[in-house]
C-alpha cells in the first residue's frame, strides 16, 4: 500500500517532524507499506479557482495525481487563526469526491495553544468525512511547547500517543485492503 505523510503547509517545521517519528512508528508495526512523506512546501500552489485541471501549473497537477493515487494518508496540519492552512484545504477542494473513498487516514496537528485542537474535530474530521474516509478515531494534538528549539518532539507522551496512532493507522491499513473503493450509489 501506497501511505502519504502529507506535511500541509508551506510554513515551518513542526508538521513535518510529526510525520518523521510517525514514520518511524509505522515502520515498527508493518513494513511492508510503502511510505513518502510529502511536503506542500516542495510543489508550487495555485488557489483552485474552477478551471479546467490542465489549466493548472505542473506542481498542482502532480500534488493532486500523487494524493488521489494513493492508498492511506497520515496528514499532518498546523493550526493558523483557529483553523487549518488554507493551502492544504485548497488542495483538498482539487480532489475527486470519490479519491479518499474508504482509505485510512489519520490526522495530526500542531499549534499554540490548547484549545486548537478542537479544529480537528470541528473542522478537519468533517472536510474527511465528506471524502467518506476511514479517519482513525484517535488524532495526536501537539502545542509548542512539546519541542525543542530544534523541533524535536521532547514530550513522552506526545510519542507514546503517536505510536498508538501508528499502530490503530496500521490496523486500519489492513481493513480498507478488503474494502472495495467503488461506490454502490
Amino acid at each position: 500500500m501506497k501511505i502519504l505523510l502529507v506535511d500541509g503547509t508551506v510554513l515551518g517545521r513542526k508538521t513535518g517532524a510529526i510525520l518523521e517519528e510517525i514514520q518511524g512508528y509505522i515502520e515498527q508495526f508493518d513494513g511492508t507499506l510503502d511510505l513518502e512523506l510529502v511536503r506542500f512546501s516542495d510543489y508550487e500552489h495555485q488557489i483552485v479557482d474552477g478551471r479546467p485541471f490542465n489549466q493548472y501549473n505542473t506542481g498542482m497537477q502532480e500534488l493532486v495525481r500523487k494524493l488521489e493515487s494513493a492508498d492511506g494518508y497520515i496528514f499532518a496540519t498546523p493550526i493558523f487563526q483557529g483553523s487549518i492552512p488554507g493551502v492544504l484545504k485548497n488542495a483538498l477542494d482539487f480532489l475527486n469526491p470519490k479519491a479518499l473513498r474508504y482509505k485510512p487516514v489519520s490526522i495530526v496537528a500542531n499549534g499554540g495553544t490548547h484549545q486548537h485542537h478542537l479544529v480537528v474535530e470541528n473542522q478537519f474530521k468533517p472536510i474527511l468525512d465528506y471524502f467518506r474516509a476511514l479517519v482513525t478515531p484517535n488524532y495526536v494534538y501537539t502545542h509548542t511547547s512539546h519541542f525543542d528549539d530544534q523541533n524535536n518532539i521532547i514530550d513522552e507522551n506526545v510519542h507514546e500517543r503517536l505510536q498508538e496512532l501508528a499502530r490503530v493507522f496500521v490496523k486500519y491499513c489492513e481493513l480498507s485492503a478488503n474494502l472495495p473503493k467503488q461506490p454502490l450509489d
